[in-house]
């Protein structure tokens, strides 16, 4: 008799009896995949949750409790030894936490994890489980690395029972799982990689996180689109997401939390990729302006807040006479409708006709701005390079830019002032209207404009 097979969609792990050409639940185009059905009553294996909750006979029995009995504790944090993934986790890693790091391969993920190894084995017992290297392979990066490894478990296995019951006897601190890909539950008859996979591997792992009180970091790979194993599928059920965003060839990583159940989601951590490994950049404003050009027309650089942190970065611009009857619109770092939008509100409300002309937008180091504080920078940039003017190499701009072209506050305007003068600004253009009350740091003179004509008429 055949098997039974069903077709599951690659992006939302919808399943159907028969095959779709697109998918009835998120709409996806050719994501349904042939696979076979789940045997009757299959499920993945206890974990030990029910028996660390105190059952005798492996089934805990979870009855409702009145809020004013549940007993509240300050969660236990530790530190991991790096003091940017401290500063993104929201101040160390919690006991008992499932931590998924995510990021495309080969940006840094594993050596990430690795190097905190160096710093948890001095007081806690760690295991380093790999599906994808040998323990050799391993040994060898960490020597690259400088990490000592006293007290670092290695385990090559992609078996989730085997992994599971070598923690259960083990009873490590910390535990690493590079990466849930490769993992695989032989209760489901998916393949290793695939959304039901993926989902049952990582709901065992919770589970072993909470019943045993083990902090859990499991590593991710991302696809073409930028998502883990397709959209959103794991971001649920992990306490924190963190995101390692950067290009392979460029020195920078930013490291990014989309979500934190223990912290903050806005903050960042700033990495710069070395020959033995990643190093913390502990001020990345003045890192990423380093290498600046002086007098040199189509640059501004802006402030913004990631988090609590305010970094300045700089924004260049390249505006020229375009041969083609549509002319070409590319941004990296700002998003493209936005630059778009910002180049139609410069055309029509600074009076500059950029319509024939090609418009190429950059920010430096790979950061990605989504604040709109850094319209103003935007527009000054792209203003000098079609002026062919430079900014003064000592200010920096700050606000954002509406459809009429008017300045709007930003928040945080005197954390932005002080760490615009700690780097050696003098002159910051502002909006004209400021929101509270404002401190100037001394030797910094602030230019206030109502609208992008007057911050053109005043610069350039």
């Amino acid at each position: 008799m055949k098997a039974k097979t069903l077709f599951y969609c690659t992006d939302c792990g919808n399943e159907t009896p028969k095959w779709m050409g697109r998918c009835p639940a998120c709409g996806a185009w050719n994501t349904m995949e042939e696979r076979p059905a789940e045997k009757p009553g299959a499920k993945s294996r206890k974990t030990g949750y029910a028996v660390a909750r105190g059952s005798d006979t492996g089934v805990a029995l979870n009855r409702p409790r009145a809020m004013a009995q549940v007993e509240t504790t300050d969660e236990l944090r530790f530190q991991t030894g790096m003091g940017e993934l401290d500063r993104v986790l929201g101040g160390g890693a919690v006991k008992g936490s499932l931590v998924l790091v995510g990021g495309a391969p080969g940006i840094g993920k594993s050596t990430l994890m690795l190097q905190i190894c160096d710093s948890l084995c001095r007081f806690a017992k760690v295991l380093y489980v790999s599906g994808e290297e040998s323990e050799r392979q391993i040994k060898l990066r960490a020597e690259r690395l400088n990490v000592r490894g006293e007290g670092l478990y290695l385990l090559a296995e992609t078996n989730l029972e085997n992994l599971v019951d070598a923690v259960h006897a083990m009873r490590p601190d910390v535990l690493i799982v590079d990466s849930i890909q490769t993992m695989y539950n032989g209760d489901v008859s998916a393949s290793p990689g695939s959304v039901s996979q993926v989902k049952e591997c990582t709901m065992t792992l919770m589970q072993l996180a909470k019943g045993e009180g083990i902090t859990v970091f499991v590593i991710g790979h991302v696809n073409k689109e930028g998502s883990i194993a397709g959209p959103k599928v794991l971001e649920h059920m992990v306490d924190c997401v963190l995101y390692f965003e950067g290009e392979r060839h460029m020195a920078y990583r930013i490291l990014r939390a989309a979500k934190n159940r223990f912290g903050a989601t806005n903050e960042i951590g700033v990495f710069e990729m070395e020959d033995c490994g990643l190093s913390e950049v502990p001020n990345p404003s003045e890192a990423l302006l380093s290498g600046r050009p002086a007098d040199a027309p189509g640059t501004c650089v802006t402030c913004v807040m990631e988090g609590v942190r305010p970094v300045l970065a700089e924004i260049q611009a390249l505006v020229v006479p375009s041969s083609l009857g549509n002319p070409r619109r590319v941004s990296n770092g700002i998003d493209y409708n936005r630059a778009a939008l910002l180049l139609a509100v410069l055309e029509k409300r600074g009076g500059l006709l950029l319509s024939n002309c090609d418009a190429y937008m950059n920010v430096i180091g790979g950061l990605d701005l989504e604040e709109p504080a850094a319209d103003l920078a935007a527009i000054l940039a792209m203003a000098s390079s079609f002026r062919d003017k430079p900014v003064p190499h000592d200010l920096t701009a700050i606000g954002e830019v509406g459809l009429t072209g008017e300045l709007r506050a930003v928040s945080a305007l005197g954390q932005r002032l002080a760490e615009v003068r700690r780097l050696g600004f003098t002159k910051c253009l502002v909006p004209k209207r400021i929101q509270g009350k404002l401190t100037v740091p001394e030797g910094l003179e602030l230019i206030r404009v109502a609208n992008i004509r007057e911050a053109l008429a005043a610069l350039l």
